[in-house]
């Protein structure tokens, strides 16, 4: 996965500051490895929301899958971090993610991929975006032109 992460387009990205916490952390110091996940999805969601703001209605979504290469472990000391989301594909009812976790000091924790279904609440099956959605991506700049 790394060569693909590596490849992926990495602007316009989407980063927000997540504080470590003391119940972040693992029995043996550093944070547990299945907070980080945590973390990418509060910046995962932060992106999305402030990029769908402008449509109306509810948009809802699911991850499908999600891809995470362990680079460094980090402590409590090591934050608060910095989590980035860029969108690099935008398919019919999918969307793909090239996301980042890195400490205070800025060393690279976490590389990681997503990809998010557009769900219908209703028939709790996936949905294709629709024009606006698609248009509030283009708008945001968060899925490179080919």
């Amino acid at each position: 996965m790394a060569d693909d992460v590596a490849a992926q387009p990495r602007t316009p990205t989407f980063t927000l500051q997540v504080a470590t916490r003391w119940s972040d952390m693992d029995a043996y110091g550093p944070i547990n490895n299945a907070v980080y996940l945590t973390y990418l999805e509060e910046a995962r969601d932060r992106a999305l929301l402030e990029i769908l703001a402008s449509v109306p209605g509810e948009t809802g979504y699911v991850i499908v899958r999600v891809e995470v290469d362990y680079r460094h472990e980090l402590t409590r000391e090591d934050g608060p971090v910095t989590v980035a989301t860029a969108f690099t594909t935008l398919g019919r009812s999918s969307i793909r993610t090239c996301e980042s976790i890195h400490g205070a000091d800025g060393i690279l924790a976490i590389e990681a991929a997503a990809v998010l279904a557009k769900f219908d609440r209703e028939t709790r099956k996936s949905a294709p975006w629709n024009d606006a959605e698609r248009a509030a991506f283009m708008r945001a700049g968060a899925i490179p032109r080919a």
